[in-house]
């Protein structure tokens, strides 16, 4: 079971974003059959092994084990993934797109860029799996409390102005075997909490 599991074809996403199969992705966390999986979610057998039917055409589910009971034979399936991410790409020239956005300090700017980082990432992923690779990357996730938007201005300049003397210090257009890396660095304000945590 892979840990994420990029979705990028529109007609997969339409099956995983159906309610039910959704729910259904999510009950698959472990094996279980279709019998089963009806008397969780409180659905007749017939309709479960109908939805289940299209997540597996699609590569969402798969079969776990297989057990006879009598003369039937019983699939145990598993969802493919611990979870998902409908990729951008699902959308085809629609997707966001930073190259269309003039504005880099708009929402919809770090949006787009977003969007990219996913499509982009889960094709490399896909391309390390194939080779038997291992994809390497960087990611750093941290939070920042700024006592004043003065403040916030002062660290944004201290970081453009760290990044850029780090990327012309590793930076070689010519090295050979190089190979480019693209580096995105966002900031965001925390989304509010409607429940504050006693």
């Amino acid at each position: 079971m892979l840990d994420v599991q990029v979705i990028d074809d529109p007609a997969a996403a339409a099956a995983a974003l159906e309610p039910v199969r959704s729910r259904l992705l999510a009950e698959l966390s472990r094996p279980a059959s279709a019998a089963a999986l009806a008397s969780r979610v409180g659905i007749p057998r017939q309709k479960v092994n109908y939805h289940l039917r299209a997540l597996e055409a699609h590569g969402l589910v798969e079969v776990a084990d297989t057990r006879r009971w009598g003369g039937i034979t019983e699939r145990m399936l598993v969802a493919s993934a611990a979870s998902y991410v409908v990729s951008p790409g699902a959308l085809g020239p629609a997707a966001g797109d930073p190259v269309r956005r003039a504005d880099r300090l708009s929402a919809a700017y770090l949006i787009a860029l977003g969007a990219r980082i996913v499509r982009e990432v889960a094709g490399l992923v896909r391309g390390a799996e194939a080779a038997g690779k291992h994809l390497a990357t960087l990611a750093i996730d941290t939070e920042i409390r700024f006592r004043s938007p003065a403040e916030r201005a002062a660290f944004t300049g201290e970081l453009a102005q760290a990044v850029a003397a780090l990327a012309a210090r590793y930076h070689d257009e010519h090295a050979p075997g190089g190979r480019p890396h693209r580096l995105v660095v966002v900031a965001h304000p925390l989304p509010i909490d409607p429940q504050p945590q006693e």
